[in-house]
């Protein structure tokens, strides 16, 4: 895992520089880009394993960053920003995001946060189907590939792990805080803004009809289920 690539975008030079000798010395390769437009200009020269992104960067911002990158790599991204209010988190996560992080934070929790974003991206789930069809979806778990009428759809890695850890308990109620420690680390469980994103944008990509799904149901004041037709 300490051989894996760390982009780091942030636009204040002191906190680049802080964040790039730590990680360095950890033993992560580690790039940095001082806006939005460079962040996405590496990305296209280089492949990382992970990205450390700020959200509050003059220009192209964090979040529009963030979507812009979506639209072409799945690498886990774990924002970093001094907001705290709970729509603010949304908005991360809605714009592609596997992860949070408040600043100011500390160097220990930040490398622990980026150590388990790296391990969940090395590590495959074994659901309990290696292959599923959901109508016309068809999902390949070893592959990690899914397709639908229309070709490949596209899941960021933290949905993948999401899907995955539903497809171990088919047809099975799965709590909330479960959810959150299996596919997000064991410092999880109260974070719901988490999976009520994962879990929308999960729907719009393997429903038929998003608001009323048939495969991704909710259990009220529980969690969720994935229903597996027979």
């Amino acid at each position: 895992m300490n051989e894996a690539s760390i982009l780091v975008v942030d636009n204040e030079p002191q906190i680049r520089r802080v964040m790039r000798t730590t990680l360095i010395s950890e033993g992560f390769e580690v790039d940095d880009a001082k806006c939005g437009d460079e962040a996405l200009e590496r990305i296209h020269l280089a492949k990382y394993d992970l990205i450390l992104l700020d959200i509050n960067m003059p220009g192209t911002n964090g979040l529009e960053t963030c979507r812009a990158i979506r639209a072409v790599s799945g690498v886990p991204i774990i924002m970093l920003t001094v907001r705290t209010a709970e729509r603010d988190k949304v908005q991360a996560l809605d714009a592609g995001a596997d992860d949070y992080i408040t600043k100011p934070f500390s160097m220990p929790e930040l490398l622990a946060r980026a150590r388990a974003a790296l391990r969940r991206r090395a590590r495959s789930l074994l659901p309990a189907h290696r292959h599923l069809q959901l109508g016309p979806i068809e999902i390949d778990f070893v592959a990690r590939q899914i397709s639908g009428p229309q070709g490949p759809v596209h899941l960021t890695p933290k949905e993948f792990d999401l899907l995955s850890d539903l497809a171990t308990h088919p047809n099975e109620a799965v709590s909330h805080g479960e959810l959150l420690r299996t596919v997000w680390g064991p410092g999880y469980g109260d974070e719901m803004e988490y999976l009520r994103v994962f879990i929308n944008r999960l729907r719009k990509k393997i429903e038929q009809n998003p608001t009323l799904p048939k495969y991704l149901l909710t259990e009220p004041c529980f969690g969720y289920r994935l229903n597996i037709p027979g």
